[in-house]
């Protein structure tokens, strides 16, 4: 469980004002993984009682600057925003519900993957995104 004086620190440490929009949004994206703007934005008006939509993507906005959050997007959904941010971890997404999964980096040190061909590039992530379908859909789902 997230505290309320763990995310004002977390807000400090970043140099950000500790704001209440601030403080609802981080933490419903540390309560709630790979959560879409609409989710966030029901948990911080269940939270405050009275936000606007357009304060709270300025908040996510300021949270991925910030480092605190990561956005993330796969092919065919909305934006996603996470709080783990301190590695470089992967995702398993349903083809079928669209739930999302955290899966731990393969090798382990940043970037965990090497391209063939850099081109130049000086590589520091990778981004990798994995697509299936997870144990209740694959129950549900008839193959092909």
């Amino acid at each position: 469980m997230t505290t309320r004086a763990d995310v004002e620190q977390s807000l400090r440490d970043a140099a950000l004002r500790v704001t209440r929009p601030r403080v609802a949004v981080l933490t419903a994206v540390r309560e709630i993984p790979h959560a879409d703007t609409d989710t966030i934005v029901g948990a911080a008006r269940a939270d405050l009682g009275e936000v606007s939509t357009q304060a709270v993507y300025d908040v996510l906005r300021a949270l991925t600057t910030a480092g605190l959050v990561r956005r993330i997007e796969p092919a065919g959904s909305v934006a996603r925003y996470e709080s783990r941010v301190s590695d470089n971890h992967h995702h398993l997404v349903c083809r079928s519900c669209g739930v999302i999964a955290d899966v731990d980096c393969v090798v382990g040190s940043v970037p965990c993957l090497t391209p063939s061909d850099d081109h130049g590039f000086a590589v520091d992530e990778a981004e990798v995104i994995f697509w299936g379908l997870c144990p209740s859909c694959s129950t549900t789902v008839p193959t092909a």
